[in-house]
């Protein structure tokens, strides 16, 4: 089932059928066992017209965030390993990656506020101060107040790669600006946890004209998501619960760069599409 957040209301969706949730967003979402809450609300709850509905989530969606932090893990793959290492090259500091993809401890940083995120149709932003900025595929957990991860969707973590391979300091003013993280469509809430064959997928549109097209799995991720999740929650509490981007598999090579105008599309099997048009700051 998928929780939509929009400026009607908040809409669940679960086998072609619309549901009105008039409670809160941070209340509803952070609530202990949230599949079984949802599956005994719309047993009482009356379906939503079909056509309005829909019509409400394409033409008022909202980022499907409230007053929660996002967080987020680096270096969980192979992949993104390696393009860290490849951008801290000329710093001398390409080492410190291969060490954290090794150690026990998972690299987690601040991502954004809420008021920073852009959803779904909405624009991100490159750093003008950049010469060399990429989107990121991830997948978003949600946990709740208590540690449980109740939700997922998918995000967009834009980094400004020539920043950070300058000097790993410079990794919160790489990450952390106005609009550099979407988060949606939706809010994906299963029965059961994702299975690791769970596939991502990224297009990146210029003028029309594909750019970048790759593809790969959960599978692919050296940490657990309940790790993770575990280790985001040894030294902090999240009153409303957190978001977290468990990092990415899918990096453009080297030469490539975001621009303008540019359209990037994200995937996730079971959750839905992330679309976003590329801005500047």
């Amino acid at each position: 089932m998928h929780l939509y957040k929009t400026t009607a209301g908040n809409i669940l969706h679960h086998k072609a059928k619309y549901y009105s949730l008039p409670e809160d967003w941070d209340f509803i979402i952070n609530r202990d066992k949230l599949h079984a809450y949802l599956l005994v609300y719309m047993l009482n709850a009356k379906p939503l017209d079909e056509a309005l509905a829909a019509g409400f989530i394409r033409d008022h969606l909202l980022p499907p965030i409230g007053r929660q932090e996002v967080w987020a893990a680096g270096v969980t793959y192979l992949r993104s390993r390696d393009a860290r290492m490849e951008e801290s090259e000329a710093s001398g500091a390409a080492d410190c990656y291969q060490r954290v993809y090794e150690a026990d401890r998972p690299e987690l940083f601040f991502k954004a506020l809420p008021h920073r995120v852009s959803g779904h149709g909405q624009q991100v932003y490159i750093r003008k101060d950049s010469v060399w900025n990429v989107p990121e595929p991830e997948l978003v957990l949600y946990i709740n107040a208590e540690g449980a991860i109740q939700a997922y969707t998918i995000g967009n973590d834009v980094s400004s790669r020539s920043i950070e391979g300058e000097n790993p300091l410079y990794l919160p003013q790489a990450k952390v600006y106005e609009r550099s993280a979407a988060l949606g469509p939706a809010l994906y809430v299963p029965a059961v946890p994702l299975s690791p064959d769970t596939t991502i997928d990224m297009k990146i549109f210029r003028a029309g004209a594909l750019q970048f097209e790759g593809s790969t799995s959960l599978s692919r991720m050296k940490r657990g998501l309940t790790e993770l999740a575990g280790w985001l929650y040894r030294g902090l509490d999240f009153t409303h619960g957190c978001f977290l981007m468990t990092g990415t598999c899918l990096v453009p090579e080297g030469g490539f760069t975001l621009m303008e105008g540019d359209t990037v599309e994200i995937g996730i099997a079971g959750i839905g599409k992330l679309a976003n048009t590329i801005g500047s700051k």
